[in-house]
This record gives C-alpha cells, sequence and structure tokens, in this order.
C-alpha cells in the first residue's frame, strides 16, 4: 500500500521559481552555497540564474530546446540548469569526465543545439566532431585559442563575459507541471546510455516525499554530497533538496576523494551527509589507517546507490556513532523511493516506501511473490520519468501502466523491511537456487582484513559458480594463503552453494563515476581480459 495519499501539485510550476526564486524572496541574504571554492547567497545565485537563462534566450534558445551542460559542481552548473529551466528550456547535465566518444553520443542522441562546457572539457569536446554542429559553446574558464579563428564565426562564448551583460531580471515561463524541464542519462545494467526524461514536478514530488518526509531537512542543515550534481541522487542531495528548505549545500567541483571529503567535513562541518556504500567503505579503511576524521557535526549521513553492506553499516555506526540510512532510487524515479528512517534503520535492509510511493515484489509474470521470496521490484510514484527519450520499445520493457520494472531483485520481510539482493543481471543460479551477491559480499566484509568486495558468476561446463574479488585492508599483504583463509571463513557463515570457489585479490574495484561497482568488467577478468 501507498505509504500515504499523494500530495497535489501545482497545474503551473516551474522547478527554478520554486527552488531558486522563492528561497531568494523569502531570504535572499542567506547563503545558499557555502563552497566550494566560494560561498553564493540566495539572491546572488538567483540573478547569476537569471542571467545565464537571459543570455541563452539571446542566444535564441527557446522552450523545449535541449542545452548540454557538462561542468563540474558549481554557481555555474546551477544556474545554467535552472535558468535553462526557467525559460522553459531543458537542461542535459553529463558527466564532464567523459572521453569524446561519449560526448558525441550524448550530443547526437539528445539533440542538443547548445552546450556549456569548462575549459577542461573542451579538448575532448571538440574531439567529437558533434561539437562543430552546434550552434553555440559557452565557455566556463578559459576560452580556446584564437588562432583557431573560432571568435570570427562566433561558436564560443565566454561565460562571464556572456552571462555578465545580460539582465539579472527574468519571469519565468509559464510551465506546465507536466512540461519536461530535464534528461538525466543512466546506463543501467548495460548497453548505450538512454535519457531518462523528467518534468517539472518531480523534483516537488521527491522533495515532499524524501527530503521532507525522511529526512526533515531544516533551514539550518549544511549538506554535502560525494555523489555529483549530474547523477540523480547527487543533484537532489547537492542542489533542490537543501534549496527546497533555504539551507546550504557544499559542492566539491573535484573528483571525490576521502581525504578531501574527510577535510571539507572538518573545516566546514556538515550537517546531513549523503555517499555512496563504496565511499563509506573508503572512509573506514583510511580509518583503519589512522586517518583522522570527525563526524560528529552530521545528524543524518545517508547510502544510495547500491546495496550497503550490513558490516559496513555496522563498523560506521560502531566508529562514529551514525547509522547510516540506507536506501534505494533510481534516475528513473529520480530520487529515493524506498529509505530507512532515522531512529529506525537496520542493517541489511533499505527500509520502507518513501511517503507517497508504492513499492510491490512480482515475479517474471508480475504476480506478486509471498513475504520473504525474491522477486522483482516495481515501484510506482508521481516523480516517475515519461519515457526513454526517443526509445519507445525500452520505455515499454520498463513502465508497465503506473508501474516501473526497476531491474533489482528484492525481498520484504514480515516486518514490511525491503531487502536487495542485487539487480536482476547480477543474480545467479548455482544448484538451482538463487544467490544474492549482497549477501556473500557481507559474508567477505566479515573478515577483518577484507575492505571491499564484489561477486560476480562465472559460468563453466554449463554450471553457475559465484567468484569473488577483495580489497584488503591496509597493512594486508595478498597471498594465496590469504586468500584461502578468506574463501574457508565465508565457508564458516554461508551455504556451501552460497560460498565463492575463488577469491582474487585486487588493488582496487573498477567503479563507475557514480561510485557502483562495475561488475561486468570483473566478469570480463574472468574471460580473460583485466579490470
Amino acid at each position: 500500500m501507498p505509504s500515504d495519499v499523494p500530495a497535489p501539485f501545482p497545474e503551473r510550476f516551474n522547478i527554478a521559481a520554486h527552488f531558486l526564486d522563492r528561497p531568494a524572496r523569502e531570504h535572499g541574504s542567506r547563503v545558499a552555497i557555502a563552497g566550494e571554492p566560494a560561498v553564493v547567497r540566495y539572491d546572488e545565485l538567483s540573478q547569476l540564474a537569471n542571467r545565464a537563462g537571459n543570455a541563452l534566450r539571446g542566444e535564441g534558445c527557446r522552450p523545449g530546446d535541449r542545452v548540454l551542460i557538462a561542468l563540474p559542481d558549481s554557481a555555474e552548473f546551477i544556474a545554467s540548469f535552472l535558468g535553462l529551466a526557467k525559460i522553459g528550456a531543458v537542461a542535459v547535465p553529463v558527466n564532464p569526465a567523459v572521453h569524446a566518444a561519449e560526448f558525441a553520443y550524448f550530443l547526437a542522441d539528445s539533440g542538443a543545439r547548445m552546450a556549456i562546457v569548462h575549459e577542461t572539457v573542451l579538448p575532448e569536446f571538440l574531439a567529437t566532431g558533434e561539437g562543430g554542429l552546434l550552434e553555440r559553446i559557452a565557455v566556463v574558464g578559459a576560452m580556446p585559442d584564437a588562432r583557431e579563428g573560432v571568435y570570427t564565426r562566433g561558436k564560443f562564448l565566454s561565460w562571464p563575459e556572456w552571462v555578465g551583460a545580460a539582465s539579472p531580471a527574468l519571469k519565468p515561463h509559464p510551465t506546465a507541471s507536466t512540461d519536461t524541464a530535464f534528461f538525466l542519462y543512466t546506463s543501467g545494467s548495460g548497453g548505450q546510455p538512454k535519457a531518462a526524461v523528467h518534468q517539472h514536478k518531480d523534483m516537488l514530488i521527491t522533495s515532499r516525499g524524501f527530503a521532507a518526509g525522511v529526512l526533515g531537512l531544516r533551514p539550518d542543515d549544511l549538506v554535502l554530497s560525494v555523489s555529483k550534481l549530474f547523477f540523480a541522487y547527487g543533484l537532489g542531495n547537492g542542489m533542490y533538496f537543501p534549496f527546497s528548505v533555504g539551507a546550504r549545500t557544499l559542492l566539491n567541483p573535484d573528483r571525490p576523494r576521502a581525504e578531501k571529503v574527510i577535510e571539507m567535513v572538518a573545516r566546514h562541518r556538515p550537517t546531513v551527509f549523503f555517499a555512496v556504500p563504496t565511499f563509506y567503505a573508503a572512509l573506514l579503511r583510511d580509518a583503519d589507517r589512522g586517518v583522522s576524521m570527525d563526524f560528529s557535526s552530521v545528524r543524518l549521513a545517508v547510502s544510495a546507490g547500491e546495496m550497503l553492506p550490513a558490516e559496513i553499516f555496522e563498523q560506521f555506526q560502531s566508529r562514529f556513532g551514525l547509522a547510516i540510512l540506507d536506501g534505494i532510487g533510481s534516475t528513473e524515479m529520480l530520487h529515493m523511493f524506498i529509505s530507512s528512517r532515522p531512529g529506525l534503520a537496520r542493517a541489511g535492509s533499505c527500509g520502507v516506501e518513501v511517503p507517497g510511493y508504492e513499492a510491490r515484489i512480482v515475479d517474471d509474470a508480475g504476480a506478486p511473490v509471498p513475504t520473504g521470496e525474491i522477486g522483482n521490484l516495481w515501484v510506482n510514484g508521481q516523480s516517475a520519468f515519461v519515457g526513454y527519450w526517443n526509445k519507445p520499445e525500452l520505455t515499454a520493457r520498463t513502465k508497465r501502466e503506473e508501474w516501473i520494472a526497476t531491474g533489482d531483485k528484492f525481498y520484504r520481510d514480515p516486518e514490511g523491511y525491503y531487502h536487495y539482493c542485487g539487480r536482476s543481471d547480477d543474480m545467479m543460479k548455482v544448484a538451482g537456487m538463487w544467490v544474492s551477491p549482497g549477501e556473500v559480499e557481507n559474508a567477505l566484509l566479515g573478515h577483518p582484513l577484507v575492505a571491499e568486495a564484489a561477486v560476480v558468476a562465472a559460468s563453466g561446463g554449463g554450471l553457475t559458480r559465484p567468484v569473488a574479488f577483495v580489497v584488503l585492508r591496509a597493512g594486508a599483504v595478498p597471498s594465496r594463503r590469504v586468500a584461502d583463509e578468506i574463501r574457508d571463513f565465508v565457508r564458516q557463515q554461508l551455504a556451501g552453494y552460497k560460498c565463492p570457489q575463488e577469491v582474487h585479490v585486487l588493488e582496487q574495484l573498477p567503479k563507475t563515476a557514480t561510485g557502483k561497482i562495475q561488475r561486468y568488467r570483473l566478469r570480463e577478468v574472468l574471460e580473460g581480459g583485466s579490470a
């Protein structure tokens, strides 16, 4: 059953007006971005977004036009995103650290007419060939070399001059709440990235359901998200969740590294901290090495992106006195739809439905499965995406009337708590019985030498077997004896068919830009490739 009755949303709604203009009117002198690198107040950020919107409109950008954003987390990213929304155009944020081939795909797939990119991105961006087809490219930072002759064509725009010359006043376009506001690219379990199309109302729904209904964010909160703004999880954490209550956000324009985040926590003392399981594991690994870190300012620690192993939950709580709130969301649903609650978090569980969402666990035919049995997780809620851009067949496989098939395997216990078992593609059947990689990984993490773990299926002779890859804690020396000791340890914890027959020690696990373990790359290792 839904956890509550969904609240109505207005017929006319614009995310820039709600999440930026409103707090700027109510408390414009309050800090919106506490760093990095500079402090920005709500009224300053609102004016910057207005200037960006006017500048874009001056280049002929119209409602419905797509504009690619390839920027690090920054005031310029937020101003670009919300400036586009304010004029009714469509923001298409992408990972700024990708290579030319991926930029070329994003440009061709989205049909973007313009792009806003950082100077560090520009060489890779222009190498796509697709960049030459754009009408304009706005550059945050140093402009390209004038000897290339680009200025004579007027293609390149210097962000400070371009935005600085525009008016700081801008009325929001009268967007309907169901108008398209932005695309978010997701790769899922494989294949080419696909753009999930989201509407203006979707951010309102998720901020009501999760930011307010679960976390209870407050105006005096200072939020730090390890996940980046181009990622659905990070976009909520680092931008519109804190803006929904007039709170402050901390932005880290650099690649998330434990030492940098530890320093930011010590210097700024955030009250709400968002990360992914692999990052929590990295923090614990540094703590084991004697790195000093202070999380005493943090009242809420949140995890998503992958299953949070019970061992990581328990170790973090023991060391820092914080029970991590694990949850699950998706790009298709924009943010969390199942989450633990403050004071009610349980190791190994994602919690229960977020207010306004409904979940069910079904078999492959769509019929409900009994309590405690593993099945496919379906979810519905008003923040669900419209569909994948230009991919109707894939949309039809994911959307089942009002339900979204998440592609995740779950079970629900008798008390109503949901437990993640793995992506459908990652689950394995051994001796005719389902094996959850997460269960095996948690058992591996119980060994005192194991810092990180990933389990994948290997096939041979028509049979499937689990194989483990581990990263050792600081000071542990890899050896065959250590690998055998870890394997034997797991055999004492789990039924025989669940236990990995091989344990491989790596210096690090391959991960995506959002911190998810790339299990397909580990499968490639077993097939003769390299991680």
